[in-house]
């Protein structure tokens, strides 16, 4: 006999209704009502951290940085080694997200396990961080978009483009995924579980066309030292290092491209089982773009038709090999067209995590205008002020763009500080005023993780801070010193943090 339809309909909703009641419980005791809309799946949350990865954004346009330092050993022993820093320091990151689910998580956990001034500071680099690293994807996407799609595939030249086009075209790229984010996380959801498909597929692709029509095949190319600073690497590196040091500073392209995967954290309270998904979602997006990363950069350097030629290009080397392939002229205009759309939703998704940054950290008034930052929208259930304020501080940090890889090393070691300082406030607190965890914990590895992530993250952090590139230095220590003067003059005293200080209140 057939159950009546309202029951069967009754029982299908049972599991996803007693799961975002779970997940509303759990918020609820952090002290925080649902305001956004709960509807990623375990995938969504996955695809919107592996986006914001792209190793389509990174893994090109940081590639320069990574194999004219110490040649084809910057990717075969290089890339792997500060991948085990990253994965490291996402298996931290996880087990504390899996305790505490919120949007702006870093920040919360930070002030959950390390005190509210600990969580205050946290905010800051993170948000500065993902600022930044929105800004210089979406500067990417331009460059890639004209020294690609418009000079390969239209023809165009643009020996004459300068900054007045480059500024003109990251405001419309910027206003559109703006509007994208405004417009519901249902839209953004899509455009990412599209984008962590495509990036699949082009990496792919792209590894093997280049391998097919690759003039060689030497894989002893991938553990061979050469020092390529100076004038042999055409000026990425501008000064000639020694080759311990030049290898040590091609760890830069892990630095950068293997950032952003707090996403799955600041979504948190727009994913169904957050406790689950989301540790899940940033630990894979890490593992999956390390492998497929890894062979598509492997790929680069074995299809090269020289190495020394290659490393003359400097950041002209991605146009350069792909110009040299034997590959079919319709295949490469379809792999341009995928990179360029695969960075623009990076972008899309970076500026989703910079959003809920900023409206999580405005909750609970660590931002001018807090008031205003919180509100969400009664129909698209996304933080409207905080997406159009996110877009502005975008769009004013590409004004310093023409120091391209400044701004992006600026990102990744400003993200790399706040994912390490709720690691170390963990590592302090746990099993005293930490003892609240979530389904994902790494148990007797608990302790011994959290060390080997501090120590991981703050190594790519000084990586992202050696010379040639000293101005991020001086970012980070200004940065700090502007903090604690700001901290201890008036934040101190006005800033309450989040309604718990710690799991239960």
């Amino acid at each position: 006999m057939s159950r009546p339809a309202n029951q069967t309909a009754q029982s299908k909703a049972t599991p996803a209704s007693a799961g975002t009641d779970q997940d509303e419980k759990l918020l609820a005791s952090m002290g925080y009502k649902q305001e956004l809309s709960r509807r990623m799946s375990g995938f969504s949350n996955f695809s919107i951290s592996f986006s914001i990865i792209c190793i389509l954004a990174g893994g090109i346009t940081a590639f320069p940085n990574g194999f004219t330092a110490a040649g084809g050993a910057s990717i075969g022993i290089g890339w792997p080694l500060g991948v085990i820093f990253a994965v490291v320091v996402a298996l931290g990151m996880g087990q504390i997200a899996s305790a505490f689910p919120t949007a702006g998580g870093l920040y919360h956990w930070s002030s959950i396990l390390g005190g509210r001034g600990w969580g205050w500071a946290t905010a800051w680099f993170n948000l500065l961080g993902l600022v930044f690293v929105t800004a210089s994807v979406n500067v990417g996407v331009y460059i890639l978009f004209r020294d690609l799609v418009l000079v390969n595939i239209f023809k165009v030249d643009v020996a004459g483009f300068g900054l007045a086009q480059q500024l003109l075209a990251v405001v419309l790229i910027t206003a559109t995924q703006a509007l994208c984010n405004y417009r519901g996380i249902r839209l953004t959801t899509q455009l990412t579980n599209f984008s962590g498909s495509l990036i699949f597929v082009v990496a792919l692709v792209l590894t093997v066309a280049l391998l097919v029509y690759a003039p060689s095949f030497d894989l002893s190319r991938l553990f061979t030292f050469r020092n390529y600073t100076g004038d042999a690497g055409g000026g990425v590196w501008p000064a000639n290092a020694s080759l311990p040091s030049a290898f040590l500073g091609s760890l830069i392209l892990v630095c950068y491209t293997i950032t952003g995967f707090d996403a799955s954290a600041h979504t948190s309270e727009e994913t169904q089982d957050a406790a689950r998904n989301v540790p899940r979602g940033m630990i894979q997006a890490v593992l999956y773009s390390s492998v497929f990363g890894f062979l598509m950069i492997a790929a680069f350097v074995l299809a090269m038709p020289s190495l020394d030629e290659g490393a003359k290009q400097g950041y002209g080397i991605f146009a350069w090999l792909m110009n040299g392939s034997g590959m079919p002229t319709l295949l490469k205009d379809l792999l341009y067209i995928g990179i360029v759309i695969a960075n623009y939703i990076c972008g899309l998704a970076a500026m989703t995590s910079t959003s809920r940054m900023i409206y999580a950290f405005s909750r609970d008034g660590g931002l001018p205008y807090s008031g205003l930052l919180k509100t969400v929208h009664p129909v698209y259930r996304t933080p409207g002020p905080a997406i159009l304020i996110s877009a502005v501080l975008i769009v004013v940090a590409t004004l310093y763009a023409p120091a391209f890889a400044v701004l992006a090393l600026g990102s990744a070691v400003l993200l790399y500080i706040s994912y390490v300082m709720p690691i170390a406030a963990g590592l302090l607190a746990e099993g005293k005023t930490w003892t609240h965890h979530g389904p994902f914990r790494l148990g007797a590895a608990s302790k011994p993780v959290a060390v080997l992530g501090i120590l991981g993250g703050l190594a790519l952090v000084y990586v992202g801070m050696r010379p040639p590139f000293q101005q991020v230095a001086y970012l980070v220590i200004g940065l700090i010193v502007a903090l604690g003067v700001v901290w201890l003059a008036l934040e101190s005293r006005r800033f309450q943090g989040p309604p718990a200080t710690h799991f239960g209140d």
